[in-house]
């Protein structure tokens, strides 16, 4: 599906930002305006003063976003700079609010220097609850994310956590239809960007055995000398084989396609050198690696793509970020790893009814009224687990509030 570039403009001149801020009270008469704005805000500010944790009882640190990003990797554009990527952080900020109900602040920043944007991150900090770096070229999102884990907020990047949660969480259910496990199977994954990398990271974590990964210039390994230093860490955690070349040599023999690169680049051919019952994981956008009509002539048994637009097995990052932050929002959580990401993985493969499990439905509808409520409740309390939740909660608790706050009227009520 295309979209009508007239069409997309008008929209965007109309609306002028797609989020806005707007009062959660009212100001009608001198009272209000006094305790309200400054005589009354000191009250406030001396409690914050002997404990900085009381900004999530008396601000709206406690349901804010930051979503920092300089412009250089920007979805299916590349490097265009922090003017050109404003709609696209804007966009990003209008799903947080529509499916997580949380206050997403765009942040395009006029620096490519990784310091610099460290810095910037943890200066705000205390303005938010969380921070997503996005759309930041790799290596240095890798470089960010891991100097900014100090700060007791959550700092991921959408590119590397949200993407390696959504490819757990459809994997799982592919391996589900096509009977294999795994702890058996071979992965390839061409792409040694911010998603590679993180996807490989996140499977080798959960126990896949034998994880290749590639760049533009082949397999990542010894015999590769076009790598930086996250590639070069990697290619010595994967390829076991010790294989040489490129995705021909790679795929061979392989179970699961995982494709974070760029349109065009699996030749159909190469499918059927693949194991029996092949998943391909198209994930390029705006357009795949391979189209749904080659990769099923090719014989494909299950076939993924990461546009929401995909007749059937759409698998972008929606289906984990809103539900993901809404989560370590509501419990006030210090930080994110993998058994939190995996848990959120695990809440969307189980939302689809194992009666329904099949090769053209791996996850559930992205306007379903669970999902984001069902991933909040499973990464709160995963949090809480792994010791990472200032206010633990009790069961369910979160997932009743999320439903409330997107599908209940909660907003109305405030």
């Amino acid at each position: 599906m295309s979209v009508d570039r007239q069409k997309a403009l008008e929209l965007h001149r109309r609306a002028r930002g797609k989020v806005k801020t707007y009062p959660t009270i009212n100001i009608r008469n001198e009272d209000d305006l006094a305790i309200a704005y400054a005589q009354g805000s000191v009250y406030p500010a001396l409690e914050i003063q002997e404990d900085h944790d009381r900004t999530y009882e008396y601000t709206g640190r406690g349901n804010r976003l930051a979503i920092i990003s300089d412009g250089t990797a920007v979805l299916g554009m590349g490097d265009i700079g922090p003017h050109a990527a404003l709609p696209v952080m804007e966009g990003k900020s209008l799903l947080f609010k529509n499916f997580g109900d949380i206050s997403a602040i765009p942040m395009c920043i006029e620096t490519h220097k990784t310091d610099e944007i460290i810095e910037f991150a943890r200066h705000i900090a205390p303005s938010f609850g969380a921070i997503d770096i996005e759309d930041i070229s790799s290596p240095a999102t890798f470089d960010i994310v891991k100097a900014l884990q100090s700060i007791e907020i959550p700092v991921f990047s959408d590119d590397q956590q949200g993407t390696a949660a959504v490819v757990l969480a459809a994997l799982t259910n592919a391996l589900a239809v096509v009977g294999k496990k795994i702890t058996e199977i071979k992965v390839v994954i061409q792409g040694a960007g911010a998603a590679g990398i993180a996807v490989a990271d996140m499977l080798l974590y959960v126990g896949v055995p034998n994880v290749i990964v590639l760049n533009s210039k082949g397999i990542l390994g010894a015999n590769n000398p076009f790598m930086n230093h996250i590639q070069q860490n990697m290619s010595e955690r994967t390829n076991p084989e010790k294989l040489r070349g490129g995705l021909e040599e790679a795929i061979k023999g392989s179970d699961v396609y995982v494709g974070l690169s760029s349109r065009g680049t699996l030749p159909p051919s190469f499918i059927k050198t693949m194991n029996k019952s092949p998943i391909i994981f198209a994930l390029s956008m705006p357009t795949p690696e391979i189209t749904w009509e080659e990769a099923e002539a090719a014989g494909a048994s299950i076939i993924a793509m990461g546009l929401t637009t995909a007749a059937y097995n759409a698998m972008p990052n929606l289906y984990i970020y809103p539900g993901l932050v809404r989560g370590l929002l509501d419990v006030r959580a210090t930080g994110l790893n993998k058994n939190i990401l995996i848990a959120a993985a695990q809440a969307v493969a189980s939302e689809v009814d194992k009666r329904r499990l099949n090769e053209r439905h791996l996850l559930p509808d992205l306007f379903s009224d669970e999902t984001a409520p069902r991933v909040a409740e499973a990464v709160a309390q995963a949090a809480i687990t792994e010791g990472l939740a200032r206010k633990p909660v009790p069961p369910k608790k979160i997932y009743d509030d999320t439903w409330q706050r997107l599908f209940g009227g909660y907003l109305l009520r405030m």
